[in-house]
C-alpha cells in the first residue's frame, strides 16, 4: 500500500512543500529513505523504529521505502520524523485499512513537522514559523507541529494548528479514537513591556555622544565610536536599544522568522518583541557574520535585522569579515550562494562599532601617553578600509569622562525621554515613506534623495563647499543629506536648514591618520 502526506523543506526564510511517500510491501525487511536526504534525515530510520516499538505500534515486516519528493531539493534536519512515521502508519497493512478514506484524503492535504524521541515523544524543530507561513501561502488549511512549537506556529493566522506531544496522540487522532484539539489563539496583543538592562541615565556626561546616538537611532544610521579605553564606548552602545522606537507587528514577525530559522526561538518567548542587539566576538568568521553553511542559515548581521549589530574592538575583526559587511550595509540584504541553494536574508540593521584610536588606546589622549610608534598607529587605523568608512554615517569621538561628571549627582536624562523624541521622528519617516515601504531615512536610495529631498540654495552652497573641503564621495554626499533629514525630523522641521547640514557634516570629520615617510 502506498500512502502520502505533506511536510516542508526550509530554503532560507522560505519553505517548499515536500511530499512524503511510503510504500510498505512484501520482501526483505529493509527501511530505505530516498529523495536527497542528508545524514540527519537518514538517521530518522532509527528514531522512527524505536518510537514505534516504545509506543506499542507494530512496524511493517517487509520492505519499507520512503521517498521525499521532489528529489532535487536537499532535505535536512529531523523535522521529517513525524511525516515519515505517519506515512508508514497509513501504508501499514494492519493499520492503514482501518483509517476511513475521508480521513486519509484530509491527512494528505495537511502538513506535518516534528522530531521523534526514542520513546515516541515529539521534540521541537527550527523554522516552524516560516514553514507554517509558506504552507498557508500554498493553500494548506491544517498543520501538525510539536507542542513546543505551537505558540510560534499560532502567530500565523487563518490556519489550523494541531499540537502533537507524542506519537500515540497522532495515531489516536488519525484513527479517530481521540481527536487532537487545535491551538486557541489569544486575542491579546503580542506587544510586551520591554526591559533594558542599560539606560542612558547610567552614562555620566558624554552629552554630545548621546546626541549623536539619538540621531542615529532616529534615522537608523551607522555609527563608529572612537576613544580611549574606559571612556564609555561599550556602555553607550549597550544603551542604544533602550532609545530605539517600538517595533511594529510586521517588524516583529520578520525578525521572529529569522530567529525561527536559526533555531533561537524559545517556548516562553515565541515572538521577538524587542529590537535585537547582537554583539559578536572579534574572532567571528565570515559565515558566522553574514550567514552560510552547507544549508545557508542567517548570520549575525541578519539576526540584528531591525536592531543593532554592535562590533566592539572593530579593527580587531579579520579584514575579510569587515569587508564582507560592505554590501549588506549598502543594500540591507545578504545573498548566500551554495551548490544546493542560493538564499537571501534581510540585514537592515544599525551597525554600531567601537574602536580605540591606536593599539594602546591612548593616541590623542591628553591625560595619558601613547606608547605606539607612528607606523603601528598607521597600520592599526588602516585596518578599516575607506569604502567601509564611507558607509558609516556618524564618526563620533568619545573623550574620557571628567572627574566632575563622574562625581556629579545631577540625574542624567533617561532613555524613556530620548525614546519619545526618537519615536516621533520615526513616525514622521514612516508616514513620509508609506508608499515605498521604508521605515527610516537611512533606507533612502540616492534616487529618492534627489527626487524627494528639497534643498534650499544656501544649503546647496554649504554642501558644495563641504564636498571640496572634505573631499566627500558621492555616497558620503547622500549620507550627509540623509543624516540632515533625520536631524530635521528630530526637530519636527519639514525643510532641511543650514544648521541641520552643518551638524550632519560634523559627524563626517575623520581623525587624521598617521603618515609614515619612506
Amino acid at each position: 500500500m502506498i500512502a502520502r502526506v505533506l511536510s516542508t523543506a526550509l530554503i532560507g526564510l522560505e519553505s517548499e512543500l515536500v511530499e512524503v511517500e511510503c510504500d510498505a510491501g512484501f520482501g526483505q525487511a529493509l527501511f530505505i529513505i530516498v529523495g536527497l536526504p542528508d545524514t540527519s534525515v537518514q538517521e530518522s530510520r532509527e528514531r522512527v523504529r524505536a518510537a514505534f516499538r516504545n509506543s506499542d505500534v507494530p512496524f511493517p515486516r517487509g520492505r519499507v521505502t520512503v521517498n521525499l519528493a521532489p528529489a532535487d531539493i536537499k532535505k535536512e534536519g529531523p523535522s521529517y520524523d513525524i511525516p515519515i512515521a505517519l506515512s508508514i502508519i497509513l501504508a501499514h497493512e494492519d493499520i492503514g485499512p482501518t483509517i476511513a478514506p475521508g480521513i486519509r484524503d484530509e491527512l494528505s492535504k495537511s502538513v506535518f513537522l516534528g522530531e521523534l524521541a526514542l520513546d515516541g515523544g515529539v521534540r521541537p524543530v527550527r523554522g516552524v514559523l516560516s514553514s507554517v507561513w509558506s504552507a498557508k501561502q500554498r493553500g494548506v488549511l491544517e498543520i501538525f507541529v510539536p507542542a513546543a512549537n505551537a505558540a510560534e506556529a499560532a502567530l500565523v493566522k487563518d490556519i489550523i494548528i494541531y499540537p502533537v506531544r507524542h506519537l500515540k496522540e497522532l495515531i489516536s487522532h488519525v484513527t479517530q479514537k481521540v481527536q487532537l484539539r487545535p491551538v486557541v489563539r489569544e486575542s491579546s496583543s503580542v506587544v510586551q513591556e520591554s526591559f533594558y538592562p542599560t539606560d542612558m541615565s547610567h552614562v555620566q556626561g558624554q552629552s554630545h555622544v548621546k546626541r549623536a546616538l539619538e540621531i542615529a537611532a532616529a534615522g537608523g544610521h551607522n555609527v563608529i565610536l572612537s576613544g580611549s579605553p574606559g571612556a564609555g564606548k561599550t556602555l553607550l552602545a549597550r544603551a542604544i536599544p533602550s532609545i530605539l522606537p517600538t517595533m511594529s507587528e510586521e517588524e516583529m514577525f520578520d525578525v521572529t522568522r529569522l530567529y525561527s530559522v536559526a533555531g533561537l526561538i524559545t517556548v516562553d518567548a515565541p515572538m521577538i518583541t524587542q529590537r535585537p542587539f547582537r554583539s559578536p566576538h572579534h574572532s567571528s568568521s565570515v559565515p558566522s557574520m553574514v550567514g552560510g553553511g552547507s544549508v545557508p542559515r542567517p548570520g549575525e548581521i541578519s539576526l540584528a535585522h531591525r536592531g543593532v549589530l554592535f562590533m566592539d574592538e572593530f579593527p580587531e575583526f579579520p579584514r575579510s569579515v569587515l569587508e564582507s559587511l560592505r554590501q549588506p550595509l549598502e543594500d540591507g540584504i545578504v545573498t548566500v550562494s551554495r551548490a544546493v541553494a542560493s538564499v537571501t536574508f534581510p540585514a537592515r540593521c544599525m551597525l554600531v562599532a567601537a574602536k580605540n584610536p591606536c593599539p594602546c588606546g591612548h593616541y590623542g589622549d591628553s591625560t595619558a601617553n601613547c606608547i605606539c610608534t607612528a607606523g603601528l598607529i598607521s597600520k592599526y587605523q588602516k585596518k578599516i578600509s575607506g569604502p567601509l568608512l564611507d558607509r558609516i554615517d556618524l564618526l563620533v569621538q568619545v573623550p574620557k569622562v571628567s572627574t566632575h561628571d563622574l562625581q556629579s549627582e545631577t540625574a542624567s536624562e533617561t532613555s524613556h525621554s530620548v525614546r519619545m523624541r526618537v519615536q516621533i521622528a520615526r513616525d514622521r519617516q514612516k508616514k513620509r515613506y508609506r508608499a515605498s515601504g521604508l521605515v527610516s531615512n537611512a533606507e533612502m536610495t540616492s534616487e529618492m534623495v534627489r527626487r524627494d529631498v528639497v534643498l534650499l540654495p544656501e544649503v546647496k552652497l554649504l554642501l558644495e563647499k563641504a564636498i571640496q573641503q572634505f573631499q566627500l564621495s558621492a555616497r558620503s554626499y547622500y549620507r550627509v543629506i540623509k543624516l540632515a533629514r533625520t536631524i530635521a525630523d528630530l526637530e519636527q522641521e519639514n525643510v532641511i536648514s543650514v544648521s541641520h547640514v552643518a551638524e550632519s557634516l560634523q559627524y563626517r570629520m575623520i581623525q587624521p591618520s598617521i603618515i609614515v615617510d619612506g
